[in-house]
């Protein structure tokens, strides 16, 4: 662990509240792509399908996110590296990120204006869009997380993606409510209600779950905590940024996560390890626990001594 500064040890020991990122937090942040279906093929979407259609709507979701950090991306571009039939991956231009939607671009090969993102980037009111969102529905049902691809004004389709939680995320979690006082246990998530629901039963052991947010409705739900609360916040990506400023303790996944999140937070756990949040947790209030023995013995004897 890297700890800024002896003020947030200090800080550290009224934490009652950890808040969790979902996605390379409590999950390994490295997820693969399980399935994907365009809206011109009627074959089962559960499962990854080679055929001209998917091939290109992988080519050109991947053209758009391998600008991006997101582990989300990673998947898509990886999955496209593994395909020989799609050869190398296009470029983009004109690239934009709207931040805890998604991406668009000009797919430098074609022209066309490319969007990939999750439901939140699109209206109910786009071509393509009822489609793709039935075609969608029972992946998604399965706690898949799922990017959909725009061409030009038309939605063609989506990928989904899938992520395991790391080994010691339950020990972790398990710790904390183990400690005296407890310390309540949240999860923060960007992904569908389905997606955070899935990790949080594997996991288990988590008092409340919060899906669908955007970076500034992460933000929100630090500020409603603060009010019960000091508040810590673990998280690895630029989404999780204003949140992790935000909390009272921020504290970041220093292995895996980006530099935007291990400048921001103020305790940076060096191996990813979240049973290490546990610890300098109690870390911290020995340390209070310590500076209150020192102090107090002495207060006493310089009274006794005033007295006499």
């Amino acid at each position: 662990m890297l700890v800024k500064s002896g003020e947030v040890l200090d800080r550290m020991a009224d934490v009652l509240t950890v808040c969790f990122d979902k996605t390379g937090t409590l999950t390994h942040g490295k997820p693969v792509v399980v399935s994907m279906q365009t809206i011109a093929c009627d074959h089962n979407g559960d499962q990854v399908i080679a055929c001209a259609p998917c091939d290109e709507l992988l080519s050109a979701a991947a053209s758009i996110e391998r600008y991006s950090e997101h582990p989300v991306a990673h998947a898509i571009v990886t999955a496209a590296g593994s395909r020989p039939s799609l050869g190398h991956i296009s470029h983009a231009d004109d690239v934009h990120v709207t931040p805890g939607k998604g991406l668009s671009g000009i797919k430098v090969d074609c022209g066309h204006k490319i969007i990939v993102g999750s439901a939140d980037m699109f209206t109910q009111n786009e071509a393509g869009w009822d489609k793709a969102s039935l075609a969608a529905r029972h992946a998604e049902g399965t706690g898949q997380t799922m990017m959909y691809i725009q061409h030009d004004a038309k939605v063609v389709g989506y990928i989904g993606v899938q992520d395991e939680v790391r080994e010691d995320s339950r020990d972790a979690l398990i710790a904390l409510g183990r400690m005296k006082p407890p310390v309540r246990r949240v999860m923060l998530t960007g992904d569908s209600p389905q997606a955070a629901r899935r990790i949080a039963d594997k996991l288990g052991n988590i008092d409340e779950v919060h899906a669908g947010l955007l970076p500034a409705e992460k933000l929100a739900q630090i500020e409603r905590l603060q009010h019960y609360d000091a508040v810590a916040m673990v998280g690895d990506g630029i989404n999780d940024a204003p949140a992790l400023a935000r909390a009272d303790i921020g504290i970041a996944m220093g292995g895996g996560g980006t530099a935007q999140a291990m400048e921001i937070a103020d305790v940076v756990l060096m191996q990813d390890n979240l049973s290490h949040v546990d610890m300098a947790l109690r870390m911290a209030r020995d340390c209070r626990s310590i500076v209150r023995q020192n102090i107090i013995p002495v207060s006493y004897t310089h009274l006794r001594a005033h007295e006499t």
